[in-house]
């Protein structure tokens, strides 16, 4: 008997518009649904016409629900994993569950779809040629300030989602830690109060803190202008060290460097032709 397989769903953050065709396709055709709640997944279901069994996946009772959906799917049952709302396994419950099907020779198959850290930095006006994913800051102040302390010389944007109890107290934190940098507030999107907050950090805490914010928030902390001119600075003199001094090919130091200094790809190559000329 085959394996069944695995498909992670995306499914709206907000607009039911955008949910994917292929994903009603999948959730109509799987043997089971793996919910984040199973309350809430039943109403989208139901919006787009899909009767399928539903059973409860999240933080709580991952260890216990992975081990059955793993029967089912080695049993040749397939299975399509869900969350909230957004891209599964991204700040939500299901790496484990991925990691446990590939390590026992299952097939696991994205559906791509909604993000809402993707949808904000498409919108922002930030460089997003590099960035760094951070998730949730931590909930506790001094967690939070530690974990912001070691992001401070970080030259990629910055990305974090925030709880509106708790993006004021963040903000403060950012600002003094990181400094007074640009960034992007982006909260409710694709709802219908969808909102972008634009400025220095200082300014966007203002409004915050006088007008206060609901919803879902994302945060977009760009890099300091200090940090990023350093770290152009830098360019030329790690590809000729990698280049010269250890041989590598091209395409292998910019990729070095590109890592190391946070630099858009397309102007690392550039250099690393200049220097080959």
């Amino acid at each position: 008997m085959s394996i069944g397989t695995l498909y992670i769903v995306a499914t709206p953050i907000g607009n039911l518009e955008d949910m994917t065709l292929r994903a009603v396709r999948v959730l109509r055709e799987v043997d089971l649904i793996a919910a984040e709640d199973t309350r809430h997944s039943r109403k989208l279901l139901t919006h787009f016409g899909i009767s399928k069994p539903l059973t409860s996946y999240f933080d709580h009772n991952k260890n216990i629900k992975g081990a059955r959906i793993l029967a089912k799917l080695q049993d040749g049952l397939s299975v399509a994993l869900i969350s909230d709302a957004g891209t599964p396994c991204i700040s939500d419950p299901g790496y484990q569950l991925v990691r446990d099907a590939v390590a026992s020779g299952i097939r696991v198959v994205p559906v791509p779809g909604a993000c809402a850290s993707t949808a904000a930095l498409s919108a922002s006006g930030l460089p997003t040629d590099t960035f760094l994913f951070e998730g949730f800051l931590p909930s506790k102040a001094g967690k939070r300030r530690e974990r912001l302390a070691a992001l401070k010389g970080e030259p990629r944007l910055l990305v974090f989602h925030e709880a509106p109890t708790r993006v004021a107290a963040a903000l403060a934190d950012i600002l003094e830690i990181l400094g007074d940098r640009e960034m992007v507030l982006a909260r409710e999107l694709t709802k219908v109060y969808e909102e972008f907050l634009r400025g220095r950090v200082s300014e966007v805490l203002r409004t915050v803190e006088e007008l206060g914010v609901k919803g879902e928030i994302v945060l977009l902390i760009a890099p300091s202008p200090e940090e990023r001119a350093s770290n152009q600075d830098l360019v030329p003199e790690l590809l000729s060290r990698y280049l010269d001094g250890e041989g590598m090919f091209v395409k292998d130091a910019v990729k070095r460097v590109t890592q190391e200094t946070g630099e858009a790809r397309s102007r690392v190559y550039r250099e690393a032709l200049k220097l080959r000329k």
